[in-house]
């Protein structure tokens, strides 16, 4: 599941034309808490930060995980 984040992140930050401080600024979160997230450095990256980072590219939460990145995942994958 967190790989499935950030690619969904990376996807729509390419999408969008958003470098990460960009996202980072408009989603009001430190620039570290968007690397973190990307990089793999945050295991499970809260709901609030990922509403936050939805807010900023002006998408809702439903739209981030609307997403085949998503729908392939396993049962497993998710646990």
């Amino acid at each position: 599941m967190r790989e499935a984040v950030a690619k969904r992140l990376i996807e729509l930050m390419e999408q969008k034309n958003l470098t990460l401080n960009g996202l980072a600024r408009l989603a009001a979160i430190p620039p570290s808490t968007l690397k973190n997230i990307i990089y793999g450095k945050s295991r499970n990256p809260g709901v609030v930060t990922i509403k936050l980072l939805c807010d900023g590219m002006d998408i809702t939460i439903t739209e981030f995980f609307n997403s085949p990145i998503f729908t392939e995942l396993g049962m497993e994958e998710i646990e």
